[in-house]
């Protein structure tokens, strides 16, 4: 896998367990405006759930895809596990984001 893939993995291992963070939170870590190609990574992520991808959700707090499919429904329970809130289909960034 390229540098970027590993990186964005890299990143995403760092997420504390209750939060999660978003993919243009990871792309500006690495000084980078590829947020598409940061999804694209976590979509190929070979180490999960160790580098937990689910902990990566949309900009507006909305989840966004799981495991390369629309599987918000895996993704929700597995946020939902970890004390994290979701209201309307979306998190509270203000109160669960973890910044880089």
């Amino acid at each position: 896998m390229n540098s970027f893939s590993e990186s964005v993995w890299k990143l995403a291992g760092k997420i504390p367990k209750g939060k999660v963070t978003t993919y243009k939170e990871i792309a500006g870590a690495l000084n980078s405006r590829a947020y598409r190609a940061v999804g694209q990574a976590l979509k190929r992520n070979p180490y999960a759930p160790e580098i937990p991808c689910h902990r990566v959700v949309c900009s507006d707090g909305r989840l966004g895809g799981y495991m390369g499919r629309q599987k918000s429904g895996k993704k929700a329970e597995l946020l939902k596990k970890e004390g994290i809130e979701i209201r309307n289909g979306k998190i509270d960034l203000k109160r669960f984001l973890h910044r880089f």
